[in-house]
């Protein structure tokens, strides 16, 4: 079964509709984007979730107090480092880590090779490491995430990862089942692919999308 994650979460009537149609993973901007939201507002959602919901906050390159100051007080259950964070870095927190990398072309998988070797090295051989899936994005000059830009998937088809790999990059309601079947991902991960505009979900997108995932499963 493919997990599916709704990223770029703002407001209750998203948060609420995703977990009905099915979400396994709510995901919540802290870093700078249209999609950013308050950790007011995000620790507002959150409470009102149903359980068996995994709440994720993203962050790029923030320091580790603020992080700790931020999963805390939201009660997050994951973090998901979309920057340029070391494994080191990772291990500061008690909660499980997504580690986010992007690719733009054939020559990346060498980097990719390096930065998990590196990875490894650092935290991924100790059997008590917090860092528990990649989550692999299309590279955008500037910018870590919610661009709505393609990734190759023939590059991630070609990576082999020791973690779990979680697939995101221009994903939506027409294009996410020939992703999953050729990249064959542990989870997907979707945000501008079912919006009405940057923060507000679309609901006959999201329904669209969550149909064709229950569809793939079938």
């Amino acid at each position: 079964m493919t997990r599916v994650k709704i990223c770029g979460i703002t407001n209750m009537e998203d948060a609420l509709l995703a977990a009905e149609l099915g979400a396994n993973a709510l995901g919540f901007v802290f870093a700078e984007s249209p999609r950013k939201v308050k950790p007011d507002k995000a620790a507002e959602i959150i409470a009102e979730l149903p359980p068996f919901i995994a709440t994720v906050g993203v962050f790029v390159n923030h320091p580790a107090r603020e992080v700790k100051a931020i999963a805390n007080y939201c009660k997050l259950d994951v973090l998901q480092f979309h920057g340029e964070e070391t494994g080191d870095y990772c291990q500061q927190f008690h909660q499980r880590v997504i580690k986010g990398f992007r690719m733009r072309n054939y020559t990346e998988i060498e980097d990719w090779i390096f930065h998990e070797n590196e990875f490894e090295a650092e935290t991924l051989l100790d059997p008590a490491s917090n860092v528990v899936a990649y989550l692999v994005d299309a590279y955008a000059r500037g910018q870590y995430g919610g661009t709505g830009i393609h990734l190759n998937w023939e590059l991630v088809r070609n990576l082999e990862s020791r973690k779990p790999l979680i697939l995101a990059g221009g994903l939506d309601h027409k294009n996410v089942a020939l992703a999953i079947k050729v990249v064959k991902p542990f989870a997907v991960d979707v945000s501008s692919g079912v919006e009405l505009k940057p923060g507000k979900k679309d609901k006959r997108k999201l329904r669209e999308f969550m149909k064709v995932i229950r569809e793939c499963e079938g």
